[in-house]
């Protein structure tokens, strides 16, 4: 918890103005005299010191900096954060789909994904089919990422970790609407059908004004 003001409990501290240039060792009453004498906030900003250092800020503006600090370091760190899905050797094709949708969603946002199988029972005895699994998966990943570690194979799993490619070059092809994956040729047959309809709409709308003139 950050001290501030009254609260700092220091007989003597380091004070710094907010430029960064010291003030020298004074005793924390001087300190905060100071710091009311310029409308600012005494701020101990490291405790552990000997004697504690202090600033003399405008501390409503240093909470927000320091969050908002915090807040880009969070994003960094979840940006670098490894992604990891789980596959079967037996996943069915629908949950195939929505597993390679999410990874395509983390590659997308610029994470790295490790794919992992895992062998269960008689499974143990045919990890080929796990091999494959996987190949196919690279495969169906082929316009989103790199493969940067093959498939291995470690006790009763296998794994591969999969880096985005750059956003120019990737083309997804597992992306999901309400579940169902949607194919490009879907939008042009649906843009056809609208096309036709509002062609439709047209001739009928020219045979209505027409009988409207001859009556």
């Amino acid at each position: 918890m950050t001290r501030v003001n009254e609260r700092i409990r220091a007989p003597k501290v380091r004070v710094t103005l907010p430029d960064g240039r010291q003030l020298g060792i004074m005793s924390s009453k001087e300190a905060l005299e100071k710091a009311k004498l310029v409308g600012l906030d005494l701020v101990e900003i490291a405790a552990n010191a000997d004697p504690p250092v202090c600033r003399i800020i405008d501390y409503g503006k240093y909470k927000y900096e320091q969050a908002k600090l915090k807040k880009q370091e969070k994003s960094a760190k979840n940006a670098s954060r490894m992604k990891e899905i789980k596959f079967r050797v037996r996943t069915e094709q629908h949950d195939y789909n929505i597993k390679l949708n999410r990874i395509e969603n983390f590659l997308e946002e610029g994470h790295k994904v490790r794919v992992v199988l895992q062998f269960r029972g008689r499974e143990n005895a045919h990890r080929e089919l796990g091999f494959e699994k996987l190949e196919r998966i690279i495969g169906d990943l082929k316009t989103m990422a790199n493969v940067d570690q093959p498939p291995r194979l470690t006790g009763r799993a296998l794994g591969m970790t999969l880096s985005p490619l750059p956003k120019a070059k990737q083309k997804r092809n597992f992306q999901m609407f309400h579940g169902e994956l949607i194919d490009e040729d879907d939008f042009e047959e649906e843009e056809e059908d609208a096309s036709q309809q509002e062609a439709s709409s047209k001739d009928d709308a020219t045979e209505e004004s027409a009988d409207e003139a001859k009556a």
